[in-house]
């Protein structure tokens, strides 16, 4: 019984969705980085880093109401369907303060740039970019808010469409707005934002409406929990913030450093090979992302079998999570490692700029970044699997120690003093990746995560 509850099959059920979801997500930011490359490496580069400056500003929110899913996983796995909507409604609550908060730091956004080492016309772009993406923040992270709300309780059906959804808008929205098609005015880079932020916008409605309809609720996996009264809204919200919080600051400290190692050491290398790498960021984004879901969906089983307390069942169900993550990062490494320069030619049409110095840095990089695929898939994996338990106090510690007492010090040492260049950029990820997925293995084969109750 459990074995077919929680196998491949039903890995498989829950992971497609994602997948797409994630994949369509991640379009997004590879549809701007696409339709701003004929604009030249400053519009490219403004676009690509600016995308990643608002992921890194929304990953704390984002990251936060992540742990939506694991109670709504929990709850529902014991039967608590009403418990698991309460949930949602906090999710929610912290969507509206994020977007309040973040659409106040717009008028910063400028002095900000002002100190960091982009070309002149790179930061006049970006500040343009980033001051309209802000206005998408309360949307972004009220997508996943109700997405992980539906794929804890076992629907990722609901999130697939909104993304595909959100897709589909924002590359017709380039089109129309980047380059003035349609009767639309060229906006370039500022198109491409504003583009973002109106898919967004779409995506997170259609999500609220379902969520307000109470649509696509499937029955309860457990038995119906014990008539308890509630415990009082801001207690549970507490609780929500009490794990959440550090799943969001386990994201936002390592993006930071990510976004650190961006702005300042690779922005020293000049706007080519900064074009080079953001551009080879973007495909990973994107390639990484069934890999992801395939861990989402992992979480998703080993919440519920929590909830139902089946915990002896997590272990299988990781193990079944890693195979299935390792086989497709090893199969996007190959590629890298066979096709880079087709894939990086993409961002470089001819006639736009420096398009073959782009594709040539850029198809170097992308075959170093096939040595990281299979350190990122166990981290992911692992990572999920703690996150459904509640353990995210320890996934934040040890990204906290490995992002900024290694990586930041590493890429500064081996780039800035050493002069490494593009490839030393690259191999300072991977040898991050590489420590963090021995960490994270380590953590879980502790067993520290059976003793933690996310509930209460």
């Amino acid at each position: 019984m459990s074995a077919t509850r929680y196998g491949y099959a039903a890995l498989a059920r829950l992971a497609w969705p994602v997948v797409l979801s994630r994949s369509a997500q991640a379009v997004v930011g590879f549809s701007d980085a696409l339709m701003t490359a004929s604009l030249g490496e400053d519009a490219l580069a403004a676009t690509t880093a600016g995308s990643m400056n608002i992921m890194c500003l929304a990953i704390l929110p984002i990251g936060t109401a992540y742990i939506v899913q694991s109670f709504a996983s929990q709850l529902s796995g014991r039967g608590d369907l009403v418990g698991a909507r309460r949930y949602g409604w906090y999710g929610l609550v912290l969507a509206a303060l994020a977007g309040l908060l973040f659409a106040a730091l717009a008028p910063g956004v400028g002095p900000v740039l002002e100190h960091l080492h982009y070309d002149p016309a790179v930061k006049v772009a970006m500040r343009d970019y980033l001051t309209i993406r802000l206005i998408s923040v309360a949307a972004i992270v009220g997508i996943e808010v109700v997405g992980n709300w539906y794929a804890g309780l076992g629907n990722t059906r609901f999130a697939m469409v909104a993304a595909l959804l959100t897709m589909v808008c924002n590359v017709a929205l380039n089109w129309m707005l980047i380059g003035g098609n349609a009767g639309f005015e060229a906006m370039g880079v500022r198109g491409a934002a504003w583009a973002s932020v109106l898919a967004s916008v779409v995506g997170f409605a259609l999500l609220l409406i379902l969520f307000l309809a109470k649509r696509g609720i499937p029955p309860a996996d457990g038995p119906a929990a014990a008539t308890e009264p509630p415990k009082p809204v801001l207690v549970e919200f507490g609780r929500m913030l009490r794990f959440g919080i550090p799943n969001g600051l386990n994201w936002f400290l390592e993006f930071a450093a990510f976004m650190f190692f961006v702005n300042v050491v690779v922005a020293d290398l000049g706007t080519v090979a900064t074009a080079a790498l953001l551009a080879t960021v973007q495909v990973n984004s994107v390639s990484f992302m069934p890999a992801f879901g395939l861990s989402s969906a992992g979480a998703i089983l080993v919440g519920k079998a929590i909830g139902s307390d089946r915990r002896d069942e997590v272990s299988a169900i990781l193990g079944r999570t890693l195979r299935t993550t390792c086989a497709w990062q090893l199969s996007v490494g190959a590629a890298y490692l066979l096709f880079p320069a087709s894939i990086m030619g993409l961002f470089a049409p001819e006639g736009a700029g420096d398009s073959a110095e782009i594709v040539a840095v850029g198809a170097t990089a992308l075959a170093l970044s096939a040595a990281w695929q299979l350190f990122d898939a166990i981290t992911m994996s692992v990572s999920e699997t703690l996150r459904a338990a509640g353990d995210t106090a320890f996934s934040l510690y040890a990204r906290l120690a490995a992002a900024w007492l290694l990586f930041v010090p590493g890429s500064v040492l081996a780039i800035t003093v050493g002069g490494g260049g593009p490839n030393a950029a690259i191999l300072a990820v991977v040898a991050y990746l590489a420590v963090l997925s021995v960490v994270m293995g380590w953590r879980f084969r502790t067993g520290a995560w059976r003793r933690i109750d996310l509930t209460g």
